[in-house]
């Protein structure tokens, strides 16, 4: 494990989110390659949930890449349709590339795989795999759809939307006054 400034609490429970930096706000990034496929569908996702459930002026939810290639893109064209699909609205996003200061200015930092979880500098008490939340398979990746066909967005969204859902149950408590 990486320690690094702000880092302090013990890992433990991957079902415990860490605490907000500031009490009663909580910002969550969501970073996967090239934040064109899954870390945007998240974003969307978590996001539109936070807001349903009331939350939205507690809860910030962004997303990233770790490589810059897409910078300043809309999302990909079967990620925005398999969000708009499912009564998202997908073209509020352009691509960002995830920066170091994320570690200090986000409470949470969720990469949607391994690699990902790598090249942001390893696993922390706040920097930890998407699915450590999914219900159905805590700590599970979430695989790239870019090269595969449309089957592929659709398990993607079904992982983000299950796993957004227990993930606004937990940010609710976070940042209950």
């Amino acid at each position: 494990m990486t320690d690094r400034p702000g880092d302090t609490e013990a890992p433990g429970d991957t079902e415990a989110l860490p605490p907000p930096r500031t009490p009663g706000r909580y910002r969550v990034a969501l970073v996967c390659l090239g934040n064109i496929c899954r870390s945007p569908m998240a974003h969307v996702v978590l996001a539109d949930q936070v807001a349903a459930a009331g939350l939205d002026d507690r809860v910030e939810v962004v997303s990233a890449g770790t490589a810059g290639w897409h910078v300043g893109k809309p999302m990909d064209e079967r990620a925005a349709a398999t969000l708009a699909r499912a009564g998202h609205d997908p073209t509020r996003h352009r691509a960002r590339q995830f920066e170091p200061s994320w570690h200090q200015d986000c409470d949470l930092v969720l990469v949607m795989d391994r690699s990902n979880l790598a090249e942001v500098g390893g696993e922390t008490p706040r920097v930890r795999l998407f699915r450590a939340f999914d219900p159905e398979n805590p700590g599970g990746e979430v695989p790239d759809p870019y090269y595969g066909g449309e089957q592929g967005f659709t398990e993607v969204m079904s992982m983000v939307e299950r796993t957004s859902t227990h993930l606004v149950r937990l940010l609710s408590d976070a940042v209950a006054p």
